[in-house]
C-alpha cells in the first residue's frame, strides 16, 4: 500500500469528524499529502484536536453546504483522489434539524461531486455514505447492494438520497471518461476517539469514566458493530483499484461485520462492562420520549469479499478492547497521536499490510 499512497495527493472531507481523523492519520503515515476541508471538529474533547492532526494535514475550515468553498479547495489543492466523509451523521439529530440534514448529506455531495467533474487531475473519489441508506424492511436477511435505498428517518433518508446522487453523476458524467466514482456503505462504525453525543460507545465510555450508569435506549436493537479501521481498510482498497483505472469497482460497496457480530445492544453494553472493569455500573433503561431508529440491521458483504479479498480482521470483542485500551491509555496521560497510529500498525500487521508504527 505504501509505494500508491507516498506523495500522492488527497483530499479529505470531514477530516475533524471521528471516521476524517482516524483516516487522516493513516493516509499520512503512509506518506500521502493531504488536505482536509471540514467545519470545526464536531465534539469536546474530539480526536482532531487530541492527536494534533491539523499540524499532520492542509487544513481548510469550511461547509461542504458552500458550493464555492468546495470549488475553491479542490481547485487549489489538485486532489488525486477524493474520499467525501463530510456529514450530518447522527439519526436522533436529524429529527432535530431535517434541513441541515439534507443539506450536508444530499447537496454536500452535490457540491463535492461538481467540483471534480469540473476539476482537472481527479483520479478516484469514494464517497462514504451509509448502511442506513437501504430501505429497512426489519428482516432477518441482511442487504445487498443492489437493495433499494430508502430510510424511514431523515437521516437514513439522506443517505439514501445520498447514494442516488452518486449513481447519477457515474452514469451522467463519468462513464465516458474523468475520475472514477465508488461509494461505499460501512456498519455501526466504533473505535477509540469517538466522542459524539447520542451514538453508543461513547456514550458508554463517558458513564464508565464518570463512574455513572449509562442510559441505554434499545437493547434489544441490533447493529453491524465493526471497529473504524476495518471500514477505512476497505474504502482505501477500493481507491487503489480505482487508482489502478479498474473501472469495475466504480459501483457501491457494503463493509460490514461477519454474521455472528451482528449483535444487540444489550450484549455491547455488558461486554464493554467486562472489558472496562471497576467503575462501570450497570446499564439504566432510557424511558424518555425516542423517535423512530431500525431495530435490526445487517449487511451482506459477499461481494468485497469475492472482489477484493476484504475481509474482517477484528472481531468484534477485540474491537471492544481496542476501545477501552485507546480510552484508558489516553485518560491515563498518553498521546492520543501515538496511541491511534500504534492501533493502525496492529490492524495492518493483522491484515498483511505495511507497518506504519515509526512514522513520526
Amino acid at each position: 500500500m505504501s509505494s500508491v499512497w507516498t506523495g500522492r495527493r488527497v483530499l479529505v472531507t470531514g477530516h475533524t469528524g471521528f471516521k476524517g481523523s482516524w483516516l487522516s492519520l493513516w493516509l499520512n503515515a503512509m506518506g500521502a499529502d493531504v488536505t482536509g476541508f471540514a467545519l470545526a471538529p464536531p465534539t469536546e474533547p474530539s480526536l482532531f484536536e487530541a492527536a494534533r492532526i491539523a499540524g499532520l494535514v492542509r487544513h481548510v475550515e469550511g461547509d461542504v453546504r458552500d458550493l464555492a468553498a468546495v470549488r475553491a479547495v479542490v481547485e487549489a489543492t489538485r486532489p488525486e483522489v477524493i474520499f467525501h466523509l463530510a456529514a450530518q451523521p447522527l439519526v436522533r439529530l436529524s429529527y432535530a434539524e431535517p434541513v441541515e440534514t439534507y443539506a450536508t448529506n444530499v447537496m454536500g455531495s452535490v457540491h463535492l461531486l461538481e467540483a471534480a467533474r469540473r476539476a482537472t487531475g481527479v483520479k478516484a473519489i469514494v464517497c462514504v455514505t451509509s448502511d442506513k441508506c437501504y430501505e429497512n424492511r426489519e428482516w432477518i436477511w441482511p442487504y445487498r447492494e443492489s437493495d433499494p435505498m430508502g430510510g424511514h428517518d431523515p437521516y437514513s433518508s439522506s443517505k439514501g438520497a445520498a447514494e442516488l446522487v452518486v449513481s447519477a453523476w457515474r452514469r451522467s458524467f463519468f462513464e465516458a471518461g474523468g475520475p472514477l466514482l465508488a461509494s461505499v456503505r460501512a456498519g455501526n462504525v466504533i473505535g477509540g476517539g469517538d466522542w459524539a453525543v447520542d451514538r453508543l460507545l461513547p456514550d458508554l465510555v463517558r458513564a464508565f469514566e464518570a463512574g455513572v450508569a449509562p442510559m441505554i435506549r434499545a437493547p434489544d436493537a441490533v447493529r453491524p458493530w465493526q471497529h473504524v479501521l476495518e471500514a477505512l481498510g476497505g474504502y482505501l482498497m477500493i481507491a487503489e483499484r480505482l487508482l489502478a483505472g479498474e473501472r469495475h469497482f466504480a459501483d457501491a460497496w457494503n463493509f460490514g461485520p461477519s454474521d455472528e457480530d451482528a449483535r444487540p445492544v444489550s450484549w455491547i453494553v455488558e461486554r464493554m462492562r467486562a472489558a472496562w472493569g471497576g467503575g462501570a455500573a450497570d446499564a439504566l433503561p432510557d424511558t424518555g420520549p425516542r423517535p423512530h431508529e431500525a431495530g435490526l440491521l445487517r449487511l451482506d458483504c459477499s461481494k468485497a469479499r469475492a472482489a477484493l479479498g476484504w475481509r474482517p480482521a477484528l472481531a468484534l470483542d477485540e474491537a471492544l478492547d481496542w476501545i477501552v485500551t485507546w480510552h484508558k491509555a489516553v485518560a491515563g496521560g498518553a498521546d492520543a497521536r501515538a496511541v491511534t497510529r500504534a492501533q493502525i500498525a496492529d490492524y495492518q500487521a493483522a491484515t498483511g499490510r505495511l507497518d506504519t508504527r515509526s512514522a513520526a
